[in-house]
């Protein structure tokens, strides 16, 4: 592979994760064949869990096409476009001065647009009882607790007892 431009310009999580899986990230499950670092890896599983997994170049593409009424530079639209919010007011962080720039109904339509036309991420599935086991787990931990201070004091009246 030639490199034909270098550093030309910001890419979008969905063009990293497309070169990662160019690399062979997606293909390797022991992660040991492909040249890829591990580092990438890490980068590659937060990607594979993001709103980029299921973005397409058409999706992207028509996205920026649709925000030019909107005159937002080119990193707040790759901002968007990379997280997704999914409501209004997610979209005023990444819009400088956004109250002053955009309408309410403006950005409303520009929720409305990530919301038809970025696809979204996906729905990642808790196991069920996964706050139970969290909240058992600190309970036992609060018995274990209070069990050493009972056994400290029994061993202190076994200790002055003999």
């Amino acid at each position: 592979m030639k490199i034909l431009e270098a550093n030309a310009g910001p890419l979008t999580n969905f063009e990293v994760l497309e070169f990662l899986r160019s690399k062979g990230a997606a293909k390797d499950p022991t992660r040991v064949l492909a040249k890829v670092a591990p580092s990438e890896y890490k980068v590659y599983d937060y990607l594979v869990g993001s709103a980029a997994c299921n973005q397409t170049k058409e999706s992207i593409n028509e996205f920026v096409e649709k925000c030019k009424p909107y005159k937002l530079a080119k990193a707040e639209v790759l901002n968007i476009i990379n997280i997704r919010p999914a409501s209004q007011v997610g979209i005023y962080p990444f819009i400088e001065a956004c109250e002053t720039r955009l309408n309410e109904d403006e950005v409303a339509e520009l929720a409305d647009l990530v919301d038809k036309i970025l696809p979204a991420p996906p729905v990642e599935l808790k196991p069920e009882g996964i706050n139970n086991d969290i909240e058992e787990t600190e309970k036992e931990g609060q018995e274990k607790d209070n069990t050493i201070t009972e056994d400290q004091d029994v061993d202190k009246s076994q200790m002055e007892t003999s």
